[in-house]
């Protein structure tokens, strides 16, 4: 049963004023009565065709289909749940919610959990008291001043401290109501094993207090100071505390990230204050723990980008991998800070200034790039042998890379380090990309080849290029190593990247119908399309570019879908005539990407197709350049 009454959801609904609601994420311009358009918030794009319709309170995407209502976008702009985003708009345009009748047991677990999170707030004010007013806290105060913290900051985050005697947080908690069984399930107490007497569990502990993308408190995460061990303690698992759901900070930097679509993933506490100190405060903490799918599920409704700014050290760069393992197959793209070995983001803005951290945060560069750089610098390459097993291991890094000005540069860099010409160095890196998957998708237990199969160039797109990023130049995907169920998840990646390809060229050519139809006319509609939708859009279209909707059979409903759709124009991109070009060679070349892999396959010869394929590159290489 709902938790507010329908009549209060109406209510917020009416009180929402849609444009200015929508333009803090982007600029709108009214065009026309009840219209206006921007460029839209979630996908990359050059010419606006986000709109909004103020009386309706609602707003669509022609590019990339996005739509709802003024709770679908403040959940996918702000990372909130139904919940959240109604309370959320409800605070914000002055409306008051009204319950709706619950049933007894929805009730008590409803008042429970807000009893519980009350409880745990109150242990954060406690803590935060006890950090700044105690003379047994001087030392903590102490050491978070040497790590460059603020007061400030510190106590917009709550940071607080536990008193050293066993008892202190148990009898003020006590004394305001709160029950032992409470204490115990929030994880602020702990019984004795010696004579089951209670006392409090974090005790002589710097305490960060970790709260929801609600900013309600869940736990705490607590610092030992001196030799203590463990160094950090965590809230024990419970009914509101779950570790692998939870990053530091996300309550705090949601709206930041939202708004610029970038999170900023560090790996401790210190080091995400100190990024918000230094105005970066899109910054979220791991806790030194390894990512898991719960905090990606968390990080990709917030963001679309995700920067790992994690230590340089082996721990921080394997983190890193295991991250991108992680993130594969999420609209996540995946990108590196590069800091300097031995320090973390704490340091670096205690020594080089916020300055110097927010330009290094600037400086981010894909991750796939960083895996490559990586590869390389840790590989034998004295010798033949040395060289053969880094490709082998660079080819299924650089698979998912759609043809662009990243990939073109990065092969130039393995080129230029394994000391081998250019051309040569990409025939052998799709040779062993080819030959990763089809391994991976015989371990897998998938065919070779065949509709399910990924093609060479998305051999691994498991590895993690995003959606959003895997059209365009300057892509930069989440390239890294396989995972169980990485054959199944890239040939789903591949089918979806020639959709778009097909999608594409089909709108341009109804954007350009002279050029459009000179284009079609070079397709062979079985070769080119994977899509049988695509095909039969393509047969439609032959002689209707001028008046697409035109004859559209009456007992094919994904067709006429299909082609109002293409009326809309190509994803994410103004059309153009080059683009109409490039969007041929494109399709060219994953059909001569079909072609070899089909060759290889049977055992046949691949060196006319593979040249074929090359002259098609350049084509492309050289509309970029032109482009640029």
């Amino acid at each position: 049963m709902s938790r507010y009454t329908d009549e209060s959801k109406e209510r917020v609904r009416e009180a929402v004023d849609m444009v200015a609601l929508v333009s803090t994420k982007t600029e709108l311009r009214r065009a026309g009565v009840n219209s206006y358009f921007g460029r839209c918030p979630f996908h990359d794009e050059r010419t606006p065709s986000f709109h909004v319709r103020p009386e309706e309170k609602h707003y669509y995407c022609f590019g990339c289909q996005a739509s709802g209502d003024p709770f679908d976008f403040v959940m996918e702009t702000e990372g909130l749940d139904f919940v959240g985003a109604l309370e959320s708009l409800a605070d914000r345009f002055g409306v008051t919610l009204e319950r709706a009748d619950e049933d007894p047991e929805a009730r008590a677990r409803r008042e429970r959990r807000e009893r519980l999170h009350g409880l745990l707030d109150r242990a954060a004010d406690y803590y935060a008291r006890y950090l700044w007013a105690t003379q047994e806290a001087a030392a903590a105060r102490a050491y978070l001043a040497r790590r460059g913290l603020a007061e400030a900051t510190l106590r917009a985050f709550r940071v607080g401290f536990a008193p050293g005697a066993g008892e202190k947080l148990l009898a003020a908690s006590r004394q305001a109501g709160y029950r032992d069984e409470e204490l115990l399930a929030t994880g602020l107490a702990q019984r004795s094993r010696r004579d089951g007497t209670l006392f409090d569990r974090f005790r002589g502990r710097i305490m960060f207090p970790l709260a929801d993308a609600r900013g309600r408190v869940v736990g705490f995460g607590a610092r030992a100071m001196g030799d203590a061990q463990p160094k950090y303690l965590n809230t024990s698992e419970g009914e509101v505390f779950h570790k692998g759901s939870q990053l530091f900070g996300i309550d705090r930097a949601r709206r930041a990230a939202a708004r610029s679509g970038r999170v900023i993933l560090a790996e401790g506490y210190t080091d995400v204050l100190a990024l918000h100190q230094a105005g970066i405060e899109n910054a979220v903490g791991l806790m030194g723990t390894a990512l898991t799918d719960e905090q990606a599920r968390e990080l990709e409704r917030t963001a679309r980008t995700l920067v790992l700014a994690l230590d340089a050290d082996r721990a921080g760069q394997e983190a890193m991998l295991r991250a991108a393992r992680i993130a594969a197959g999420r609209r996540l793209e995946l990108r590196v800070v590069p800091l300097p070995e031995g320090a973390d983001p704490a340091d670096l803005i205690q020594r080089d200034g916020p300055e110097a951290v927010r330009a290094l945060v600037g400086r981010s560069i894909p991750f796939v790039a960083f895996h490559v750089e990586r590869i390389l610098e840790r590989a034998d390459l004295g010798d033949a042998e040395g060289k053969d097993r880094a490709l082998a291991e660079l080819g299924p890094v650089l698979a998912p890379l759609p043809p662009s000005v990243l990939r073109e540069e990065l092969i130039r860099r393995v080129a230029a380090r394994l000391d081998v010409p250019d051309e040569l160095a990409a025939q052998l890196l799709e040779r062993h990309a080819a030959e990763a998957a089809a391994a991976e998708a015989a371990a897998a237990g998938a065919p070779a080849g065949g509709a399910g199969a990924p093609a060479p160039g998305a051999a691994r797109a498991a590895a993690g290029t995003p959606p959003a990023a895997a059209g365009g130049p300057g892509a930069g995907g989440a390239a890294g190593p396989p995972r169980p169920g990485g054959a199944a998840t890239a040939a789903r990646a591949a089918l979806d990247r020639r959709a778009r390809t097909e999608r594409e060229f089909l709108a341009l050519c109804i954007a350009f119908p002279a050029e459009g139809s000179a284009a079609l006319a070079r397709v062979d509609r079985d070769a080119h399309f994977t899509s049988d939708v695509a095909r039969r859009a393509a047969a439609h279209l032959q002689d209707r570019l001028g008046a697409p909707l035109e004859g559209l059979p009456d007992d094919d409903p994904e067709l006429s879908r299909y082609v109002q759709a293409l009326l809309h124009g190509p994803e994410g991109v103004a059309p153009t005539r080059a683009g109409l070009e490039r969007a041929w060679l494109m399709l060219e070349l994953a059909r001569l990407e079909r072609a070899i892999e089909a060759a290889r396959a049977a055992g046949a010869g691949v060196a006319q197709l593979s040249r074929d394929k090359m002259a098609v590159l350049a084509q492309l290489r050289a509309l970029m350049e032109d482009d640029a």
